[in-house]
This record gives C-alpha cells, sequence and structure tokens, in this order.
C-alpha cells in the first residue's frame, strides 16, 4: 500500500509540474484565439453582438465603432501572443472590459429576464467576461516588473 501511495505522490507531482509549465500559456493562447476571433467578426458584420453593441453605445456610429471595436479585440488577441507586447495587451483589455458591462446597467431589459439573477443569452454573454478579466489577471500576475528587470 505504501508504494502504491508513493507512485500517487510522484504522479501528483509530475502532474502539478506539467500544468505549471503548459497552463501560461495555454491559457495566454486561448485569450488571444478568442479575443482575435471575437474581433474579427466585427468589421465582417458577422457578430452575434452586433446589436447589443449598437443599442449600448447608441452616440456613435456602428458603421464606425463597430470595426474599430473589432480591431481593438484584435489587437488584444495579437498583443497576447507576443510576450514583449503582454502589457499592451493587458492594458487595452483593461480599457475594453469595463465597457463590455454598459448593457447591464444601460440595457437591463435585454441582459435580465427577471432582475438581477436570470440572465438572458445576452446577460450570459457580457457575464462570462469576469472569465477573460480573471484570465487576464492571471497572465499579468506573471509579469516580471519592469523595476525588477533594470
Amino acid at each position: 500500500m505504501t508504494k502504491f501511495i508513493n507512485r500517487v505522490k510522484e504522479f501528483d507531482f509530475w502532474f502539478i509540474s506539467y500544468l505549471e509549465r503548459l497552463s501560461l500559456p495555454i491559457l495566454r493562447f486561448s485569450l488571444a484565439i478568442i479575443f482575435i476571433w471575437f474581433g474579427a467578426l466585427k468589421p465582417f458584420g458577422q457578430s452575434p453582438a452586433v446589436e447589443l453593441v449598437t443599442k449600448t453605445v447608441y452616440w456613435f456610429d456602428p458603421q464606425i465603432f463597430i470595426p474599430i471595436l473589432g480591431i481593438w479585440e484584435m489587437a488584444i488577441g495579437v498583443c497576447l501572443l507576443f510576450r514583449p507586447l503582454l502589457r499592451v495587451g493587458l492594458f487595452l483589455l483593461a480599457v475594453q472590459m469595463p465597457g463590455t458591462f454598459l448593457p447591464l446597467v444601460l440595457l437591463p431589459e435585454v441582459c435580465f429576464t427577471t432582475f438581477p439573477f436570470d440572465l438572458t443569452l445576452e446577460g450570459q454573454y457580457i457575464v462570462k467576461n469576469l472569465v477573460l478579466i480573471g484570465a487576464g489577471l492571471v497572465v499579468g500576475s506573471k509579469l516580471i516588473p519592469l523595476k525588477a528587470k533594470s
């Protein structure tokens, strides 16, 4: 039985070490794919979020704003792919994310069937951004501070 427990512990150590090596690159790559993919849909009018964005930021011309937003999101994704651009990508992400929650405030009738818990599909699409924020925070937490590099 002791031999079995030791093997389990060895496997546990190996597996966690393996996850430590792979998890951050996979997280960065996943975030990049999401931002590039979702962003690329916007300039071509293929994003399911176009109507929601148009209703939310009604003071901007959607013909101009939606493509710019898509390019912004693709820039976030591209920056996340390249280590030297991580800070730029995380900055762009941090600036963009608060705007993604605007429909919860400006269009509650679109985001909730019953406020504050029963989310519509649009509301769920928005709230899932909490995971993107969390992933961005994890990626940022692994950066080496510029002060420590000099």
